[in-house]
């Protein structure tokens, strides 16, 4: 099975980062841990929502560690902005068995690397 997770984080990389959404099941949930919030939600519609009302900027998520075991993908990472590393994310999702994400959960942080961040 590809990887949705790396496929997920690069459309939402993108300059359409509405694409992600042809990934997702229609039941979806997800919960996004971010310095200070949380976005949670219980469906396709919620996440367009999300995506929606993020901000612009040149932000990439560079994949540092994957893995896969049976419906569940990790990843851990380094966010950039405009090139510079801001914090590190840790992701999981379940995945269907026609290959879209059911469950997202991430979790970013500014002030703890689990893995030194590359220079």
């Amino acid at each position: 099975m590809a990887s949705v997770l790396r496929a997920y984080m690069a459309r939402m990389d993108s300059d359409r980062p509405e694409q992600a959404l042809e990934l997702i099941a229609p039941d979806f949930r997800f919960l996004i841990a971010l310095p200070g919030r949380e976005a949670t939600g219980w469906s396709k519609d919620d996440f367009a929502d999300y995506i929606a009302g993020r901000n612009a900027v040149d932000r990439v998520h560079e994949i540092l560690r994957y893995s896969s075991d049976g419906d569940l993908e990790t990843a851990y990472g380094v966010v950039k902005e405009s090139g510079k590393a801001v914090g590190s994310f840790l992701s999981a999702a379940v995945v269907t068995p026609d290959g879209q994400m059911a469950r997202y959960q991430s979790f970013f942080r500014t002030t703890f690397d689990l893995i030194d961040l590359p220079e």
